[in-house]
């Protein structure tokens, strides 16, 4: 006899950009059940009920008790609220990134996700990029990382600057595979378009004594996504917007000469942000600890305000 799992029971929290896609995601997952969406926009939520075949609402809270789990993706100012009354109202939750707008905010939010035994991962989506994720059987010990982000210029996400809208992606990689305390930060960033900082240069230095160099703008006229590790075994080149790694290495001839060669690296070729919204669903089921947790989103977050301050500090010189 065959057991019918339960389903869990889904909603989506801020009908914009990418909450629209996280209803997507959660629409191909069949162990799922979107029962809501809530937008304080009520027209938004309207028309996603009405394409998903779920209940509207106009306050989050409306939601609460009838959800398993829930997806924010409200502006970032929003962000610690609304997942404080889920969370405490006993239902796991998926963040969009920046976790918080301050540290204080991420640890209320981690240690009521910890007392009340609830899952809290956040979305930091390049987590999932397939050629991020091959990365993984390749990369030791990073001496240099050189980073570039760069987009167009859109109105959506400048409720925050290029820093906690771009550059936190490559932040969290950065924080993530170099395993080591930051011992300096040098950073300088301009407002352009907006009335926050469009585009902004980093230099951090490790106390393993990596450096990484770290461009993010959302003012250039064209999409660059890419992240260069140099390490002792070798050279490792991922573009995130194409979803491509080269990998170079040195090797050994028969003669004993030194040559460099390319790898030949395995790559998925899943949707991030459906690899990323399927593994929080298989975490809520398992009870499992998230790839991107609350903490590893504090330390995300903790250095891009260290990065941020360093700017204010730099411009009062």
């Amino acid at each position: 006899m065959t057991v019918k799992r339960k389903l869990i029971k889904v909603g989506v929290v801020g009908i914009g950009h990418l909450g629209n896609y996280h209803l997507q995601k959660y629409q191909k997952i069949e162990k799922c059940e979107i029962v809501g969406v809530a937008d304080t926009i009520s027209q938004r939520a309207q028309k996603a009920a009405e394409n998903y075949n779920c209940r509207a609402f106009t306050d989050h809270r409306e939601m609460l008790g009838q959800v398993d789990a829930v997806s924010i993706a409200t502006p970032t100012g929003f962000h610690y609220q609304v997942a404080k009354d889920f969370l405490a109202a006993g239902i796991d939750v998926l963040i969009e990134k920046p976790i918080c707008e301050t540290l204080e905010e991420a640890d209320e939010l981690i240690l009521l996700a910890r007392e009340n035994k609830k899952i809290l991962q956040v979305g930091f989506v390049e987590r999932f990029n397939p050629a991020v994720m091959a990365l993984e059987n390749l990369l030791s010990r990073p001496l240099f990382i050189e980073v570039h982000r760069l987009h167009p210029f859109f109105e959506r996400g400048t409720d925050v600057d290029v820093v906690l809208d771009l550059m936190i992606h490559d932040l969290d990689i950065i924080l993530k595979f170099v395993e080591s305390q930051v011992r300096a930060v040098e950073a300088v960033g301009v407002p352009v378009l907006s009335d926050k900082t469009d585009i902004a240069n980093v230099r951090l230095s490790f106390d393993s004594g990596c450096i990484a160099n770290i461009t993010a703008s959302r003012i250039s006229g064209k999409t660059m996504q890419k992240i260069r590790f140099f390490s002792p075994e070798g050279y490792h080149s991922v573009d995130c917007r194409k979803r491509e790694i080269i990998s170079l290495s040195k090797k050994t001839d028969s003669e004993g000469k030194a040559q460099i060669v390319q790898n030949n690296v395995e790559v998925g070729t899943h949707d991030p942000l459906e690899e990323e919204i399927r593994s929080f669903v298989e975490v809520v089921a398992n009870r499992t600890r998230p790839l991107v947790s609350g903490e590893e989103a504090r330390e995300s977050l903790k250095l891009a305000l260290d990065i941020i301050g360093k700017m204010k500090t730099s411009e009062a010189i």
